[in-house]
């Protein structure tokens, strides 16, 4: 534990499984709206990096989204499966990050499913655009920090503790496993 978080008088630690874990999952990617989807993930060099919006978070945790089969995530995707999401839904909590493996698939049926008037606008032949290709994310291990209440009582917290020189951050944070 750091020296910040020593000196916390309340518990701000909480790992999520299960059902717990696939709620928060699903709120902190609603709040943030989008994703940074990160690929060629390689220890020491620059990884691949590209804000893409989810089109549908299922049930079991599962992430999906439309790609042209030309796209360079693609072409990584298809060279190593492991995949990084980053969410950041506010500048103070609302952050998640998503470790697991995606799968590109031309599944026509759930091209449809997901389809959205809007994805015209890279698609442009429509749902039937022969390019649009389907990636699921199936996430495996991941963090999250955002807070226990809402913003207002944390900025009240934190504005007390710098009044009396004590740590009172309203954050929790912990693993979080689908």
């Amino acid at each position: 534990m750091d020296s910040i978080n020593q000196q916390q008088p309340e518990d701000n630690f909480r790992d999520l499984q299960g059902a717990e874990a696939l709620q928060k999952i699903k709120e902190l990617a609603k709040k943030a709206g989008s994703c940074f989807f990160c690929t060629n993930i390689v220890s020491g060099k620059p990884f691949q990096t590209r804000p893409m919006a989810a089109e549908k978070i299922d049930d079991q945790g599962n992430f999906w989204f439309l790609s042209s089969n030309d796209s360079h995530k693609n072409e990584e995707i298809a060279s190593d499966p492991h995949v990084q999401m980053l969410f950041q839904g506010s500048s103070y909590s609302d952050y998640m990050t998503l470790y697991g493996t995606a799968k590109i698939s031309t599944d026509r049926q759930k091209i449809a499913e997901l389809w959205d008037a809007t994805m015209k606008t890279w698609f442009t032949e429509g749902k039937d655009d022969p390019r649009i290709t389907v990636i699921k994310f199936v996430p495996s291990e991941g963090y999250y920090w955002d807070t226990k209440h809402n913003m207002a009582i944390g900025l009240l917290k934190r504005t007390y503790g710098a009044i009396v020189g004590e740590t009172y951050d309203d954050s929790i944070e912990g693993n979080i496993m689908p």
